[in-house]
């Protein structure tokens, strides 16, 4: 058996944890930018809490608000201009993945000239940016625990990761009372996107056993967890569990990669906008289904953490687990056409190409074709 292993993140769990950021802050400097999103930490008071543990720790800051879902690659270059006009040290991310995503990417942008996009697409490459913390606000993505910031180009819609060691956080704070504000359909839809992290990176070709025990339990986790939540149990260890599987989803692609799903998914929320646990919960079925073959002892072992027996109902109880959390959705109903179809392949196969190839069954450009229209 042979393999490497190597992830540089520091993760500091635990409940009220987040008034720890001031002090690992100064660490990295005297000012700070803190990106954020438009309402939910200002509603919370999240982001009060922050400036406040950031001031007494003697650490000044400058926020900026104005990153959405599927962040733009404009908005991170937006955000990087910021940071150099105030002349800041360290970034800040405080929110879900969006926010997170492009928190590297800016801090990324500070110190590097030139257009992200030959960075995404390893036309350029760097191993410099600006000092990062994060305090992930929803239990999803995962951009806690690696190296990617995924980014989309409003000019063409290739939605793709930058992808680097420098911009894995100097510390990420992972506070699960910073997660129980979010209403139950984002808790859905980030669980979920957790849920298929692990499940991909376990049938990845570049899986090893490290990220394979990662996966096995980020999968148990969730599959034990996720629902009562989403129900409406309020237990504070429900929701420590479901943010430690998020983060072990997120650290176990960066290493294993995340595989078709997630490669399809890409296009159809790059063109259209979409919401990307949905877009994950109309493609996962239809991806696995026809997967299975690829590695069907793994397959068993997705199906019994989400209470099913073998590789035989995976698919069964992977549908039964989006209908629980009230997902179930098509591509057609989240906005996708028909004649969508052809581009999202070609861009599929562009932007996913990585992804195509991790994944248990190779599938050309006519067979994702198909598997978008099975998914309508």
């Amino acid at each position: 058996m042979e393999f490497s292993y190597y992830l540089p993140v520091n993760l500091v769990f635990g409940r009220g944890s987040v008034g720890k950021i001031g002090i690992l802050s100064a660490d990295y400097g005297k000012k700070a930018l803190i990106i954020t999103g438009h309402s939910s930490t200002k509603k919370s008071g999240l982001l009060d809490r922050v400036i406040k543990y950031l001031k007494k720790a003697g650490v000044d800051s400058v926020v900026f608000d104005k990153v959405k879902q599927n962040p733009l690659t404009t908005t991170a270059q937006e955000a990087a201009e910021f940071a150099k006009k105030e002349a800041c040290e360290l970034v800040i991310g405080v929110g879900g993945g969006s926010i997170m995503d492009c928190a590297k990417a800016a801090a990324f942008l500070s110190v590097n000239e030139g257009d992200i996009n030959d960075y995404i697409f390893n036309r350029l490459k760097s191993d410099k940016a600006l000092p990062i913390l994060l305090v992930p606000t929803t239990c999803g993505t995962g951009s806690e625990g690696n190296g990617f910031a995924v980014l989309t180009n409003p000019e063409n819609g290739d939605k793709k990761s930058l992808r680097c060691n420098a911009i894995v956080a100097k510390a990420s704070i992972i506070d699960s009372e910073c997660m129980m504000t979010m209403p139950k359909g984002i808790l859905a839809s980030v669980g979920f996107d957790a849920l298929c992290h692990c499940m991909e990176a376990y049938i990845s070709k570049i899986s090893q056993p490290m990220t394979d025990m990662m996966c096995e339990k980020g999968m148990k986790l969730i599959g034990k967890y996720l629902i009562p939540l989403f129900e409406g149990e309020c237990a504070p260890g429900a929701w420590d569990a479901v943010s430690f599987a998020s983060t072990l989803g997120g650290m176990v692609i960066n290493t294993a990669g995340v595989t078709l799903a997630h490669g399809m998914e890409h296009p159809a929320s790059g063109l259209r906008d979409i919401t990307h646990g949905k877009g994950l919960a109309a493609l996962t079925p239809v991806v696995m289904e026809a997967s299975v073959s690829g590695c069907p002892e793994k397959f068993a072992v997705i199906s019994r953490c989400l209470g099913g027996m073998d590789e035989h109902d995976c698919v069964e109880k992977i549908r039964e687990f989006i209908e629980k959390l009230e997902l179930t959705v098509t591509l057609g109903e989240l906005g996708i056409k028909e004649t969508d179809v052809p581009w999202m392949a070609a861009n599929c196969m562009k932007v996913s190409a990585a992804g195509i190839s991790y994944h248990p069954v190779t599938f050309g450009r006519e067979q994702i074709e198909e598997l978008y229209r099975k998914a309508l």
